[in-house]
This record gives structure tokens, C-alpha cells and sequence, in this order.
């Protein structure tokens, strides 16, 4: 696959390999330096000396922060855990995500850095983005908009849901893009088929937050919409993006990722299924050797769009049992809030799994008492606690597997 220098976002796509590494690793000290005068990095490194972590072996010696543990330290210290800057003035927006984990957002002009997933899914200035992410306390809609607004892309906040409103600014904004869940696309889609709206502008989407399966992506090709899939999560911002090449997914600049085996902090053979684990080398609120909980594997070789970063196979599952519902994360500690609150059940399970091409759950919960008003009470504290709606079943005490499992992930990978 042949490209010209218009393809790419910058020179530094394309730098050898071994340049970008070098580079990474000289900015890596400094990285660890200014994490370390947050109390909560100074504990979690004690005794390390910045200037000798100087190369992947001698981060790989270093502390995994597991990304499960920071609800419990914000909520300790909040409103970082002492793992980022005490004065907010830094921030220009402030942001809470389910756990809840709380996000400053840089003053930037791409703060989150989605500017290169946006441009490698075809997106040029002058494109109208229908941002379909939401805008409320939670960062998504802000990180895709400050990327297409970084491009030269009009953006419309349109946030996800009211599917008529939507219509109505797609029809008189006509945007050439879409930036939301792969599933409220698919939403709009068959909403626009059944009411007769015209939506045929969408050419382009940049998707995150679900699963992307091989059969949407075909529905969508079949429209004449090409998705493609960016990876990011609110603690580091986008973390790899998807190419023309088709070919798994390349890493942003900026950012030193280690695939680990899953609950160590030991990296994997190239080519071997493990945990992603991401270091970011923001001055201002660096992050090192975050364990995001995904599981991915690096991929031999450079992609044939000519990116020369390394490139991950995409979300291969999760290494703990936190999942990712409709672009919200879902905790084991919020299902066993659920059975705080409803004493008179028992065992729970969350399982989660894909119908219709969306994401759905079911929390299975054991109890001899089945009734419609204890199935109602359980499914209203269910969406208070996690903010998505999800079935219930009660199911006979004893009946559910004896394995520690509270969130069955079952939906497909790859």
C-alpha cells in the first residue's frame, strides 16, 4: 500500500523506528521526575531514580498502578489521589467517569490527542463532525471535539440520544462525519431507514467505546460509511487508531505502551495476548505504567499505510472483570453495591453480551423471593448505579456458578 506525505498527519508518523524509540526513552526521566512530585506517585515510586529508568527494561522494573485501585484513592484524597495536580487552575474542563475516577482536561489545543485517529479515518478540514459522544461531566464528547476542532473540522455537539434532534441538525448541517458508539450509529441508521431521513452525508466515523464487530463494519461499508476504530481511555487519551491499512491498530505518538502478562507487571513475547499498560510523558499530568485492564497484542512489523509506530491487534477482552458497556465502564464494586442495597439477595452475576448489535446485560441474581416488584426495585438500583439499563432475572439460590465471577463478559473479541 503506496502513500503520500498528504496522508499522514504529521512528519513524525513515518520517523524510524528506532528514532522514535530513542526519543521517548530521553523524555522518559523527565516524565517520571514530574510524577513524582505528586504525593501519590512519590508513595507509589518510592525509591525509584528517574534518571536511571532509561530504557523499556528499566521501566519494566517499575510499579504497575492498576486503574481498579484509583476510584478508592480519589475517593480517599480526592480529587486525584494525589496522583495529579492539587491546583485546578492547570485544567480548562474538570470531569468525573463511573468508579468514579475524576479527569482534568489540558489547556491545549489537543489535549487528548484524537487529532491523529481523526485524520487517519479520513477526516480534512472543513468536515462537518456529528460528535454523538456524550458532553456531560464525562470527557468523550471533548476529547473527539477538540481533535476534529484541531483539524479545522465544524464539530456539533449533538451528545448521544434524541435521534429526532439529530435528524434535524443532520439535515441542515449535512455532516460529512460521525464521532460516537459504533451501536448509536447503527441506531441512527436503522431510525433514519424506518422514518424516511436522509443521512446518506455520513461518509466517514471514527468509533470508540464498544465493540466494533467484523458484521457492523460491513453494515456500515455496505452504506457507503467507512468506520474506523480509535482506543482511548480518559486517564491517557487516545492510545492507538485504526488505518486504511486495515491492519490492526498503531500507537499515537507520545505514549510508551507495555504489554504485560495480566496481573504482573512482566511484558509479553511480541505476538502474545496481555494487559495493556501506558506511559505518558504530559509534564503536566503524566501517568506511568497505568494497567488500563484491556488485553491486546502487539503486532510484528509497521503498518503497509506507512506509519512506522507499533501497532496492537485491538481489544482482545478484558484482564480483570471490568467491562466496557455502550462506551461506560461497569465495576465489580457497583454490582456488589447493587446487593448492599437489596439484602435479600444472594450470589450476583453481570453477564454482558451482544444483541441486535449492541451491547447488552443481564444481572442474574439468586434469591428465593420472585416477585415483579423485587425484579423492578433490582433493574431501577442496577441503572442508578452504573447509568445504563440492564434486564434481571432471579434465579434459585445456589444456582450460579461458584467461581468469583461477578461481570461475565461474553460478548465476541476481535
Amino acid at each position: 500500500m503506496s502513500s503520500g506525505a498528504g496522508d499522514f498527519y504529521d512528519a513524525r508518523e513515518t520517523r524510524d523506528p528506532a528514532a522514535r524509540e530513542a526519543d521517548l526513552m530521553q523524555r522518559l526521566p523527565d516524565a517520571i521526575a514530574a510524577a513524582m512530585r505528586h504525593p501519590g506517585w512519590a508513595a507509589h515510586l518510592s525509591g525509584v531514580d528517574p534518571r536511571a529508568v532509561r530504557d523499556r527494561a528499566a521501566l519494566a522494573r517499575l510499579p504497575v498502578l492498576r486503574k481498579s485501585v484509583l476510584p478508592g484513592q480519589h475517593r480517599e484524597s480526592p480529587p486525584f489521589g494525589g496522583f495529579g495536580p492539587s491546583d485546578l487552575s492547570h485544567f480548562g474542563r474538570l470531569f468525573t467517569s463511573p468508579g468514579p475516577i475524576f479527569e482534568g482536561e489540558g489547556t491545549g489545543v489537543d489535549p487528548w490527542g484524537t487529532a491523529r485517529a481523526l485524520f487517519a479515518a479520513g477526516l480534512r478540514r472543513g468536515d462537518v463532525v456529528l460528535n454523538t459522544f456524550a458532553y456531560h461531566l464525562t470527557p468523550g464528547g471533548f476529547m473527539m471535539d477538540h481533535g476534529a476542532r484541531a483539524l479545522g473540522c465544524p464539530v456539533i455537539p449533538a451528545g448521544p440520544g434524541n435521534t429526532e434532534q439529530q435528524f434535524e441538525v443532520i439535515r441542515a448541517f449535512r455532516p460529512v462525519a460521525y464521532a460516537g458508539t459504533p451501536d448509536f450509529l447503527n441506531i441512527l441508521l436503522a431510525a433514519a431507514d424506518r422514518d424516511g431521513h436522509d443521512i446518506s452525508c455520513i461518509r466517514k466515523a471514527t468509533v470508540s467505546g464498544a465493540a466494533f464487530p467484523k458484521s457492523l463494519q460491513e453494515a456500515f461499508s455496505a452504506r457507503r460509511i467507512e468506520g474506523y476504530q480509535s482506543y482511548g481511555t480518559a486517564d491517557v487519551g487516545t492510545v492507538a487508531y485504526e488505518t486504511v491499512a486495515r491492519e490492526g491498530m498503531v500507537l499515537n505518538e507520545d505514549i510508551i505502551v507495555e504489554i504485560v502478562r495480566p496481573g504482573t507487571g512482566e511484558p509479553v513475547a511480541e505476538g502474545e495476548v496481555g494487559e495493556v499498560v501506558v506511559t505518558t510523558l504530559d509534564a503536566l499530568h503524566p501517568v506511568i505504567r497505568l494497567a488500563l485492564g484491556d488485553l491486546t497484542a502487539i503486532m510484528p512489523g509497521v503498518s503497509p499505510c506507512g506509519r512506522t509506530a507499533p501497532r496492537i491487534r485491538g481489544w482482545l477482552g478484558r484482564a480483570d472483570q471490568t467491562a466496557k458497556v455502550k462506551g461506560m465502564f461497569v465495576r465489580p464494586e457497583q454490582i456488589a453495591d447493587v446487593g448492599k442495597r437489596h439484602p435479600e439477595l444472594g450470589r450476583l452475576r453481570l453477564v454482558i453480551t451482544r444483541q441486535n448489535e449492541a451491547d447488552a446485560m443481564e444481572l442474574r441474581a439468586e434469591t428465593p423471593q420472585h416477585t415483579d416488584d423485587l425484579r423492578a426495585a433490582v433493574a431501577q438500583t442496577l441503572q442508578g448505579l452504573t447509568k445504563l439499563k440492564g434486564a434481571v432475572s432471579l434465579v434459585a439460590p445456589g444456582s450460579l456458578p461458584n467461581d468469583g465471577k461477578v461481570i461475565a463478559d461474553e460478548r465476541p473479541v476481535g
